[in-house]
């Protein structure tokens, strides 16, 4: 059995088989994606509980659910109808509603990113620790493709030794003009928080750190507005250090109308790439390969230089490929999320672990605005949000964010 709230916010249990009531705050393109999914039986262990949205037309959307549809989430929260929700609302909002949930007994799903900056993020993922009976998620959908759990799998048992370097190119969030323009809070730093890095990308930022470690620091240039008329980043090119002599570069862009998706991780006894997000390489070394350079005679060295020399026989090759089924990956964390709720898994993306792909996200802005090489381990939060306040200010159409 597991906690959700009543009426007046006090625990009580989710009867053992009994569906997780999910509260949607927010019914957009993705509330709701998630609301069908949800109706349509996708979604084992969770129903719709109630709809939220500040546009009061969009009840007669939420009617076909034939669920109670509130203008005010906390309403919403208190009225007795859920025992979760999700936060499918803008950036800055995702905090807000997760505190006011928790703190009257209510289940947590924070859409990604967990907040705009470090300070705002640490806040929903501090007050969560000290509501541990509750549980708190962040929707990492990619964390179910079961491409990136075998990687991740493959790289934590040491088979392929120490990581060397890796990079990822993911080019392919091609974005029209007429997509900035169909609202007034994206990509603008008072409404968003930033552009490609908070929107686009936080999944890649995401998986890269969930299967190579968290950076130590990260040097960036970012393009501001670099072929679109907003305000925001929409090119990011981020070279990171991961200790021990392992780096790793980001690169990422909303105006590649081809795109690219790359990704490559090299250790020492091995290199794995995967291409589109769905055919990997792996490639394995017979032994590590200083000891094959160490090794090798001048006779093979000399081969190299004639282009005689065929590394075949140091080196395995596996090739595999993977299917996606559109929406599965979403409706796996829901169905994993409902389960962590009646007490039967453990959390895929446990909400704390939001903050990595926040701070270096972080980092990549102050970088590129200060020309400097930012630590992750001591960042410097207050610095970071007296930038972005003054990059707020400057658009003059949102309030500054509190220091």
């Amino acid at each position: 059995m597991s906690q959700t709230s009543d009426n007046n916010g006090r625990p009580h249990a989710v009867a053992t088989g009994e569906p997780v009531r999910l509260g949607v705050v927010g019914l957009g393109t993705e509330g709701g994606m998630y609301a069908q999914f949800i109706s349509a039986g996708r979604v084992p262990g969770m129903r719709i509980g109630a709809i939220c949205d500040i546009l009061s037309d969009k009840q007669q959307q939420a009617q076909e659910y034939g669920v109670p549809f509130y203008t005010d989430y906390r309403e919403m929260i208190t009225s007795g109808t859920v025992d979760a929700v999700v936060t499918t609302v803008p950036h800055y909002i995702h905090p807000e509603v997760g505190i006011y949930a928790l703190d009257h007994g209510v289940h947590v799903l924070v859409e990604k990113p967990v907040g705009v900056y470090t300070a705002q993020a640490r806040e929903l993922i501090e007050f969560a620790a000290d509501h541990s009976e509750l549980i708190f998620g962040v929707f990492f959908n990619q964390r179910t493709n079961p491409l990136y759990q075998d990687l991740r799998a493959l790289l934590a048992s040491g088979e392929l030794g120490a990581l060397r370097h890796t990079t990822w190119t993911i080019t392919t969030w091609w974005r029209p003009q007429g997509y900035y323009e169909q609202s007034d809070w994206r990509a603008t730093w008072g409404g968003e928080g930033g552009g490609v890095l908070v929107n686009q990308a936080p999944h890649q930022l995401d998986l890269w750190q969930w299967l190579c470690g968290i950076p130590e620091s990260v040097f960036a240039k970012c393009q501001y507005g670099f072929r679109r008329a907003i305000a925001v980043e929409d090119e990011v090119n981020a070279m990171v250090d991961f200790g021990d002599g392992a780096t790793g570069t980001f690169i990422t862009a909303t105006h590649d109308l081809v795109g690219t998706d790359r990704l490559e991780i090299l250790c020492d006894r091995g290199k794995i790439v995967v291409e589109d997000s769905r055919r990997v390489t792996i490639a394995r070394l017979n032994q590590d390969e200083r000891a094959v350079s160490d090794a090798m005679p001048m006779e093979q060295v000399r081969e190299m230089f004639k282009g005689e020399f065929d590394p075949a026989s140091l080196v395995t090759t596996e090739v595999k490929e993977y299917d996606s089924v559109w929406g599965q990956q979403h409706c796996e964390v829901l169905r994993n999320f409902a389960a962590a709720v009646r007490g039967e898994e453990e959390l895929l993306a446990p909400g704390g672990d939001g903050i990595h792909g926040v701070r270096l996200a972080n980092a990549i802005h102050l970088s590129s605005w200060t020309g400097r090489e930012v630590a992750l381990s001591d960042f410097d939060e207050t610095a970071y949000l007296k930038l972005l306040n003054e990059r707020i200010s400057a658009e003059g159409k949102f309030e500054v964010r509190p220091l």
